[in-house]
């Protein structure tokens, strides 16, 4: 933790933190002063990043197996948070998964999970934490959204839908949550075309449905961003780290692009 940490001694829940963007925003809130509870359904690579964060940063990092729509599971995460650290300042809301494929093709079950996952697997997180935070009369909730959660998105019907519902559920929780001092935004990212999601799936699926080669499926995401590069994982952690701080104490109900220019609205 560095003499100038924005976050000192609070008390953070990421989920989906086991690998990638998520490892990488507990990472960052580490490094900020949090201790925080490393959630995935992956357990080894949950304590894995524990591990490295308690050898790095200096806090506190305790892995969870947590699938997100489990209710059980989730209010076991948010009362070991307060178990372990009096409090729970900050829940990011990252888990999710992405299903891509023409519509006329999609199974419902596979459709009904990815709504399962990223829409009410955010509701009951939030939902969690929010009695904790409401009676503290403060916390702050983030849910990783996306550029689609702004505009359709081709032959990704389910993903889409997903995170438009989601902007509504940040929208409605900002508006239940003010009066109790609780603070809830969604963050809005480009494509993080360096990132274990687009690496180790999204090439491979959008080259199938998209009938492109996967340097193709590069070219056409990068070809649409003003900016001229991938969003990165350090992009969206600057924005995390803000929201959660006191810097962006008037804002609520916000939904950020981070997307180098690709959505403006």
């Amino acid at each position: 933790m560095s003499e100038c940490a924005l976050l000192p001694g609070q008390t953070a829940i990421v989920t989906g933190a086991g690998q990638g963007l998520g490892e990488a925003l507990a990472r960052r809130l580490a490094a900020e002063g949090c201790s925080v509870i490393i959630a995935d359904i992956n357990l080894d690579g949950a304590k894995s990043v524990a591990e490295d964060i308690e050898k790095t940063s200096g806090t506190r990092a305790i892995p969870m197996k947590v699938d997100v729509t489990d209710d059980a599971q989730v209010a076991e995460m948010v009362q070991a948070a307060v178990r372990e650290f009096d409090k729970l300042d900050i829940l990011v809301s990252n888990a999710g998964i992405l299903s891509a494929g023409a519509v006329t093709e999609f199974s419902t079950a596979d459709w009904r999970k990815v709504i399962e996952v990223n829409l009410i697997g955010y509701f009951i997180c939030a939902r969690e934490a929010a009695k904790v935070m409401m009676q503290q009369k403060s916390g702050v909730i983030i849910q990783i959204n996306s550029k689609s959660g702004k505009r359709g998105s081709f032959r990704n019907s389910a993903y889409a839908a997903s995170k438009f519902g989601g902007i509504g559920l940040t929208q409605s929780l900002a508006l239940e949550m003010a009066q109790y001092g609780v603070r809830v935004n969604a963050i809005c990212p480009g494509n993080l075309l360096e990132g274990t999601l687009w690496q180790e799936s999204l090439f491979k699926q959008y080259s199938e449905t998209q009938g492109l080669t996967i340097e193709q499926v590069r070219e056409k995401y990068l070809g649409q961003v003003p900016l001229g590069r991938s969003c990165t994982d350090a992009d969206v952690a600057n924005v995390v780290v803000f929201l959660a701080s006191d810097q962006s104490s008037y804002m609520t109900g916000q939904a950020l692009n981070v997307t180098g220019g690709q959505e403006m609205r």
